[in-house]
């Protein structure tokens, strides 16, 4: 039996509207006949975060809630939105819907980061912020960024992951030597503090180049319940004065889910 024929598309898009993006795009593929079904605003609209509008009226990308549902759920699967000033970016996690963020240098406290001489800000081009923050010389290596648990999805495993890029010929410090990465939830460690090398010949397991081109290595992960007033913070430190640092260059940290199935 065709059910296809027997409901209303009303039905058909509810029914949809109860699974997933990928699913949702795979039925269209399986059975043609509900493609307009899965393409229709009533479907995406429930994929779309409950507070995308004020997300996008917050960015200077507001022109896209002229956009169909659809268009715009993809769009912001694709393409960061910078909100916060410029500070921060969000998008969406393109097989979930869920959403992702990421903390530009500038909503980072970085010691000493006001310091010409330790660290300078800088545009970039392939950097998707007005700025980055590059160490030029530091003994005392400590960052941190935080965010409340409020504005992320509920029910979601999230890995935090520092965005970067060493500058390999005026690199000093980082060469088989490790930084400390921890994620802490309400001030609690999520767990042991991680010792890993950001030079990528010293660990190309953990250290891995991003679409973007930048890097990028895992900082921890923690479970975000339904709760309204938590915080997880995240730090980077290496603190041995025995040598100084220089060559980071630090574009953000991001927020992102983790183990999203297929």
């Amino acid at each position: 039996m065709d059910f296809t024929r027997i409901l209303p598309e009303e039905c058909l898009s509810l029914i949809i509207s109860l699974t997933s993006p990928a699913d949702a795009c795979r039925s269209a593929t399986v059975c043609p006949a509900l493609r307009s079904a899965v393409d229709s605003d009533s479907v995406w609209e429930k994929f779309l975060p409950r507070d995308y509008r004020s997300i996008i009226l917050e960015s200077s990308s507001s022109s896209l809630l002229s956009l169909g549902k659809k268009d715009l759920y993809f769009h912001l699967s694709s393409h960061p939105i910078l909100i916060q000033n410029g500070t921060m970016s969000f998008q969406l996690e393109k097989r979930s819907g869920k959403k992702c963020y990421m903390l530009g240098a500038r909503a980072l406290s970085i010691i000493w980061g006001h310091t010409p001489a330790y660290w300078t800000w800088k545009s970039q081009p392939d950097s998707r912020f007005p700025e980055v923050a590059e160490l030029k010389l530091v003994w005392w290596l400590d960052v941190k960024g935080k965010i409340e648990t409020r504005i992320l999805s509920p029910n979601t495993n999230y890995a935090a992951y520092l965005v970067f890029k060493l500058k390999y010929r005026h690199t000093i410090g980082f060469r088989r030597r490790t930084v400390g990465l921890n994620v802490d939830i309400d001030g609690i460690t999520s767990r042991e503090e991680r010792r890993v090398s950001l030079d990528s010949r010293d660990e190309p397991e953990h250290v891995r180049e991003r679409e973007d081109e930048w890097m990028e290595v895992e900082m921890g992960e923690f479970f975000n319940e339904s709760r309204d007033d938590g915080t997880v913070e995240f730090s980077l430190k290496e603190i041995d004065t025995s040598y100084h640092k220089r060559g980071l260059i630090i574009e953000g940290i991001e927020i992102r889910p983790k183990d999203i199935g297929s």
